[in-house]
């Protein structure tokens, strides 16, 4: 179905059951880099169905609140990035190597001890559950090799640049696979580029359109100041946005909400679509929709309203399902006051 004007998106995830996964686990700590069996509480031999059966409620639930893009929720991960990550050859997972998290905090994190390479496809099956379940227009996530090259210890490169690149390949396939398997949008999610700027500002741009090379499906980015559940503290502006204008990207993914964002930046890009956050994730107070489209209007003073996709600011991961579903709806219902001020 075609998309109306301001159509509303999940970034990614959505909020796990609590008969899924260990939430207080998941809360107390940071995103896990490596596997984190341990947060399940079904037992293996069950978890597949159990994520499938969760996933379901996810799309539901999205549909309920009337999303016009739907995502899986990335119900099945244990974090954005560690399913993708530990999935490929060239890292030892079972022995660990420490990274900073983008907090200052050491954290356990894949091992590069070879050749970063994609060994096979790790989320197509979940595109194509996700597309059989739906008649919406579908995205699913991937995350990005900027930022999985800085969630690893490197034991082998020796040569940030070409690790990265190298991750960089891996996604490029991935990518390719989804669009194949039937995705409508796929995102790439880079955080570490806002966290660690001075390097994106190196080789960030490069080893994005590395990954997106050859790919002619509709691409995005997200970029963020972290998980609000986490990460407390909020810039007042991005260290790293504007560069995005040179990256074949097409959609880019910011906060505007949390954050309170000086909307103005988003004239720095011209040719993008933004996908703008417009739920602030630190606070569970369920937005009113007048607050939502007040937020959606300060954007419309830089962006035309044919390039902007309304979103959270970030994952509804760790909000209360209860929160992250009014928070929707509300999003949803603020989208649709704006879009009949502009269809008048």
């Amino acid at each position: 179905m075609p998309l109306p004007l301001l159509p509303t998106s999940l970034v990614g995830s959505y909020a796990q059951p609590e008969w899924l996964i260990d939430r207080k686990k998941l809360a107390g700590r940071f995103p896990p880099r490596v596997r984190a069996r341990e947060l399940w509480r079904v037992a293996p031999e069950f978890l597949e169905s159990a994520q499938n059966d969760a996933t379901l409620l996810a799309i539901r639930d999205q549909e309920l609140a009337g999303l016009d893009i739907i995502t899986d929720g990335e119900i099945r991960r244990e974090s954005y990035s560690n399913r993708f990550a530990t999935a490929l050859d060239g890292v030892d997972i079972d022995n660990p190597g420490v990274a900073l998290d983008r907090s200052g905090h050491p954290n356990p994190v894949p091992r590069v001890t070879g050749k970063i390479a994609r060994r096979h496809p790790v989320e197509v099956e979940d595109l194509r559950f996700l597309r059989a379940q739906t008649d919406r227009t579908i995205k699913i996530t991937v995350p990005g090799p900027f930022t999985m090259s800085q969630q690893a210890q490197d034991d082998f490169y020796k040569d940030e640049e070409a690790l990265a690149l190298d991750y960089a390949a891996a996604v490029n396939e991935e990518i390719k696979d989804l669009f194949a398997a039937g995705a409508d949008i796929v995102q790439i999610d880079e955080p570490y580029m806002q966290a660690r700027a001075e390097k994106a500002k190196q080789y960030g741009i490069k080893v994005l359109n590395r990954a997106l090379d050859g790919v002619t499906g509709t691409t995005a980015v997200h970029i963020c100041f972290g998980y609000a559940a986490i990460i407390h503290a909020r810039p007042e502006g991005y260290s790293f946005l504007p560069e995005f204008e040179n990256s074949s990207v097409h959609q880019v993914s910011i906060e505007t909400a949390q954050s309170n964002l000086d909307c103005a930046i988003l004239g720095k890009l011209p040719q993008k679509t933004i996908i703008l956050g417009v739920l602030d994730l630190s606070d569970m107070t369920v937005e009113s929709p007048e607050m939502v489209a007040n937020r959606i209007r300060r954007a419309l003073r830089y962006v035309g309203p044919e390039r902007i996709v309304i979103a959270p600011d970030c994952g509804l991961k760790y909000l209360p399902r209860d929160v992250a579903f009014g928070k929707m709806k509300s999003m949803v219902e603020g989208a649709t006051l704006v879009r009949a001020e502009l269809e008048d």
